[in-house]
């Protein structure tokens, strides 16, 4: 995460709920994306499972985007597009290439929450909490996934290190824009 220490309070808790409210809009469109794809497939269940929290996740950032008064990102547009388009790409290369998509992202997102956590110390005591539990959601995804052979995917290391530079790039821009 790029959060300068600096920033002032209100300020790093807005960017932290922007930037979760768009990730979590993105999880659950790569989500729609694989299930496109693989709704009869044999990881569909997994992937409806993994697709809930996400919505879940976004719902709890969408009321703290009200609630907190915070702008979203001008770039759900993008995310909804990018978003689906990785989900059914990954998806069209095979059940493995989704759990690979799976790893990736969330391997980005657990650190990101870590140093969201971090950068919040106490200060933020139940929007601390929301990340700590969402993290231990996306760890249980990224684990599904590891589960499901996402490691033996062609081309694993390769997809997997483009998804995660993707995702640091989406986070930096969704902080501030």
């Amino acid at each position: 995460m790029s959060l300068p220490g600096d920033l002032p309070h209100e300020d790093l808790v807005a960017r932290i709920i922007r930037v979760d409210h768009a990730g979590e809009y993105g999880a659950a469109r790569i989500y729609a994306g694989q299930l496109a794809v693989l709704r009869k497939g044999n990881k569909a269940a997994l992937l409806r499972h993994m697709q809930a929290q996400e919505q879940e996740h976004l719902a709890r950032f969408s009321e703290l985007i009200v609630r907190r008064r915070v702008r979203p990102t001008a770039l759900l547009p993008v995310w909804h597009v990018a978003g689906f388009a990785l989900g059914a790409l990954t998806a069209a290369l095979g059940e493995r290439a989704a759990m690979a998509c799976t790893v990736a992202v969330e391997e980005a997102i657990d650190a990101h929450y870590a140093s969201q956590a971090e950068a919040l110390g106490e200060d933020e005591p139940e929007l601390r909490a929301t990340i700590e539990k969402f993290r231990a959601d996306e760890l249980e995804h990224r684990d599904i996934g590891l589960e499901n052979e996402a490691e033996r995917a062609p081309g694993y290391r390769l997809m997997s290190a483009v998804i995660k530079a993707g995702c640091r790039a989406a986070i930096r821009i969704s902080e501030r824009i």
